[in-house]
């Protein structure tokens, strides 16, 4: 039991790693704009497709395509707050969760009427390995290492660039970053672009190793909030934290019950934190 609880629990540690890319871009949207992102999970399955059709048209290796799936993430959520949310970036709440619920819609019903619902897969392996009484595979591995190397990316663009600074700075305070010069709008529109851009990485990995469809970034989104909640909502590396946290639990989880607990556990866990540390384990940043 013991060295099965531990190949299980490597194995989420691994996945983990791109659940929080995948919440690090909700994250980083709400903490620079105070927006909650709905279209989250229809632009992860576009991330997925991207990878298929790069892989199965193109003949594309999926992670030499991984960065055309980021540009393109990129590029579309640049259009999405341009069209969709600039206009109510200063409206109540329910204006922008209605805005980007709405681009969700669109987004999957031409996604279902260009793919239809058929699960796709995108048929690459790079063989296993064991390490101790784990057996791991490789595609997995290289996920965790490729979300690691975005988060670290991430984190060095934030801190250590002047563009970086202004996000910081119009997150901080938007009206006295505009007064030091700095165009919120332009770093707004950045911004939404980085978070969707995590999104479709995240996407991307995970058509490496699981089927999908294109609502199958439905489940992903509801991941990325517990996992926001977990590790801090406004805060990247707290939604980093809450990925390892989570990916773990749905490891060890099978372990002593069936996997249709699994999803019940995670929102009994997202109440509870609600509940106990709104803030979540790391905080998030003012």
């Amino acid at each position: 039991m013991l060295d099965f609880i531990v190949a299980s629990l490597a194995d989420g540690l691994l996945l983990g790693f791109v659940y929080g890319i995948a919440a690090m871009g909700l994250s980083l949207i709400w903490g620079v704009m105070d927006v909650i992102n709905l279209s989250h999970g229809s632009v992860i399955a576009l991330g997925m497709f991207g990878i298929y059709l790069a892989f199965t048209g193109l003949g594309l290796n999926p992670y030499l395509a991984l960065p055309l799936v980021a540009l393109a993430g990129l590029g579309l959520g640049v259009l999405v707050y341009a069209v969709a949310v600039h206009r109510v970036i200063d409206a109540p709440h329910l204006s922008t969760l209605l805005a980007t619920f709405a681009v969700n819609m669109i987004i999957l019903g031409l996604g279902t009427a260009i793919f239809t619902a058929s699960p796709r897969n995108v048929d690459f392996a790079l063989g296993t390995f064991t390490a101790g009484p784990a057996t791991l595979t490789w595609t997995r591995v290289v996920a965790a290492l490729v979300a690691a190397l975005v988060a670290a990316l991430l984190y060095l663009f934030l801190y250590r660039t002047q563009l970086g600074k202004s996000i910081r700075a119009v997150a901080n305070n938007r009206g006295a970053a505009e007064l030091m010069g700095i165009p919120s709008s332009q770093v707004l529109a950045l911004s939404f672009g980085m978070g969707t851009m995590l999104a479709a990485i995240a996407g991307g990995l995970i058509a490496t190793f699981f089927p999908f469809t294109i609502l199958a970034g439905g489940a992903y989104e509801l991941k990325s909030f517990v996992i926001c909640v977990l590790g801090g909502l406004g805060n990247p590396l707290g939604a980093l934290v809450g990925g390892l946290i989570l990916g773990a639990l749905e490891s060890i989880i099978p372990a002593f019950m069936e996997t249709t607990w699994v999803p019940v556990l995670e929102f009994v866990l997202f109440v509870l934190i609600l509940l106990i540390k709104p803030s979540g384990l790391l905080g998030s940043k003012t």
